[in-house]
């Protein structure tokens, strides 16, 4: 699996010695079956998250998602009380159904990251969607970047590193 952004929160985690697990959806990349429209993603997401704390009895799990991945991945913030929290980068609102909007919804700590530039997840609508989460939550925005961040990958990593950082202390 290859894709900028994720590749390089995925390669600071490793760097740091963190245990991380990334992975294509169905139907995406190399991965087999078919997309199902969030369904079966989220389904997915779930069962990566109880094979993390069921199978290798990990205490904590952090979420980070990128576009349809944001909106998949931190709708199972509620999933598991071992979940501590996530970081959405260009969460899709605008194009993908209120209920994954709804779902991601937590008391748990929350990082939205979002690009001045984005035209997939417009940057225009991002406080009134930013607006619409409880405490805690945190923005951060990245000033010249479009949906790709093409360039700006290591200043995102360095952003969801000190996010998690923060709040495993």
């Amino acid at each position: 699996m290859y894709n900028n952004v994720v590749s390089s929160v995925f390669n600071s985690f490793v760097k740091k010695d963190i245990s991380c697990m990334r992975f294509n959806f169905r139907g995406a990349g190399n991965s087999t079956g078919n997309h199902t429209s969030g369904k079966g993603e989220l389904s997915d997401v779930k069962s990566c998250i109880d094979y993390l704390t069921e199978s290798l009895y990990f205490d904590r799990v952090f979420i980070c998602g990128y576009s349809y991945g944001a909106a998949i991945g931190c709708s199972a913030i509620n999933h598991s009380e071992k979940i501590i929290g996530y970081c959405a980068i260009s969460f899709p609102w605008d194009f993908i159904s209120v209920k994954y909007k709804e779902l991601s919804q937590s008391i748990k700590p929350k990082l939205f990251i979002q690009g001045d530039m984005d035209t997939v997840a417009p940057y225009e609508n991002f406080m009134i969607h930013f607006n619409y989460y409880s405490e805690p939550k945190k923005f951060k925005i990245i000033k010249g970047a479009d949906h790709f961040y093409q360039g700006f990958e290591i200043a995102i990593s360095r952003i969801v590193m000190n996010f998690y950082e923060s709040i495993m202390t």
